[in-house]
């Protein structure tokens, strides 16, 4: 209970905010990618003898992580903030020891899973925080700025995977995951102040959740917005799903997925700093809006690459990179568009959204990354699919006035703006 009730912590400058938003979010990337080197050796020494299969070691973390932000927003919304992150952080901690020490492939999936749902927490409750603070274009602002940093996190994890299990187990992977647990539960704890203001607590009654889920979902904005991330989620955890048996049976080349990841998660890092820097001025939809169109566009060129035999790990990375860039520039400013109008229950708000776009995510994803047949054809053929369908969820949630600045909301709180 001291972890709930724990005692205020000093504001933080708005660089420090910036980066404790993007080290929070950096577990849920770093859980994720540094496990793609790993998991040939994974289904080696657990004695998983079907491919495809080692590809739940990312799914079952996917599933816990969509599963439990259905619950931590609304609880957040009652008791606030802080101690909830705390408490995640900590669960994160115990369960990255408990995948290190799982003796089976089963009791390793249900450590994963629960490392997922304890994960949630950081992702939600970081997102209310910064919604908590600010609303519209500062809001996309400020996502972008942390993307650039966790963005290193896709670039960084991989090669930190790679190196772990050169010199060590792959147990030691899920040490050093924990060890960054406790080093993030850290900072919170001596950083980062509650934000919610005491008048928006909600009581947690059948009333009030009714109330706030129909806040969420009655808006047009917010549903819309919240289909087009899922979509774009299916798409990319297709992508990370397959991207390791990408390198080693179709192209190879096992031993260049950390750096051709790494180059390829590197231009989101761009994108996203690109996107903080122009949003304040052009708007978060016409940004957004034509991002995902160069996105869906793309891909389609990719499908007729691969259809037509021309596919190398040359065009493979390219195409991708480019993908990647355009990727970023939609869902950060889709995740503040579809906030945009339901800040007085952030919580639930990102905990709906969070979870409704990461189960399906991960489940369309999972069904798309056991269509791998050795080919990318299979990959990008639904990531097109996906694209198409996040345009026709935009175009709807956006009464068809696409790529305008209409109804962009610029208010901001002056003395956290950041130019």
């Amino acid at each position: 209970m001291s972890v709930i009730t724990a005692a205020p912590a000093p504001q933080p400058g708005r660089r420090e905010f910036v980066a404790l938003v993007a080290g929070t979010l950096m577990t849920i990337a770093f859980a994720i990618d540094s496990m793609l080197p790993a998991l040939p050796a994974i289904a080696h020494s657990m004695g998983v003898t079907i491919p495809n299969h080692q590809q739940f070691v990312i799914t079952a973390f996917m599933v816990g992580f969509g599963i439990s932000q259905f619950f931590v927003g609304t609880l957040s919304d009652r008791y606030g903030r802080r101690g909830l992150l705390l408490a995640s952080l900590i669960g994160y901690t115990i369960f990255s020891l408990a995948a290190a020490i799982a003796p089976t492939f089963e009791l390793l999936l249900l450590a994963r899973f629960m490392q997922g749902t304890t994960a949630a927490g950081a992702r939600v409750l970081t997102i209310s925080v910064v919604r908590d603070k600010f609303e519209g274009r500062a809001m996309a602002q400020v996502m972008s700025l942390a993307s650039v940093v966790f963005m290193a996190a896709p670039i960084l994890a991989p090669t930190m995977g790679t190196l772990i299990i050169a010199v060590a187990p792959w147990r030691w992977i899920f040490l050093v995951l924990a060890i960054v647990g406790l080093i993030l539960w850290t900072w919170v704890y001596l950083r980062l102040p509650e934000s919610q203001h005491i008048e928006d607590r909600r009581l947690i009654n059948k009333a009030q959740i009714i109330q706030s889920f129909g806040i969420v979902l009655s808006d047009r904005q917010s549903v819309g917005y919240t289909l087009a991330l899922t979509f774009m989620t299916c798409s990319i955890f297709g992508f990370i799903t397959s991207v390791q048996q990408i390198f080693e049976q179709t192209f190879g080349r096992p031993q260049l997925l950390a750096g051709g990841f790494a180059i390829m998660a590197s231009t989101m890092a761009v994108a996203s700093l690109v996107n903080s820097r122009i949003v304040m001025r052009w708007g978060m939809r016409p940004i957004g809006h034509y991002g995902l169109a160069g996105f869906t566009i793309v891909a389609a060129v990719h499908v007729v690459v691969a259809a037509l035999g021309h596919e190398t790990l040359v065009s493979f990375v390219l195409l991708q990179s480019v993908m990647m860039g355009f990727f970023a520039l939609s869902v950060g400013n889709f995740g503040a568009l579809a906030m945009e109008h339901v800040g007085h229950v952030a919580g639930t708000a990102s905990s709906l959204q969070g979870s409704v776009s990461t189960i399906a995510g991960a489940v369309g994803g999972s069904v798309i990354g056991q269509m791998f047949n050795g080919t990318t054809t299979p990959l990008y053929v639904a990531i097109t699919i996906s694209g198409i369908a996040s345009l026709i969820a935009v175009y709807v949630a956006e009464r068809g006035r696409m790529f305008t600045s209409h109804g962009d909301r610029v208010i901001e709180d002056d003395s956290w703006h950041i130019g």
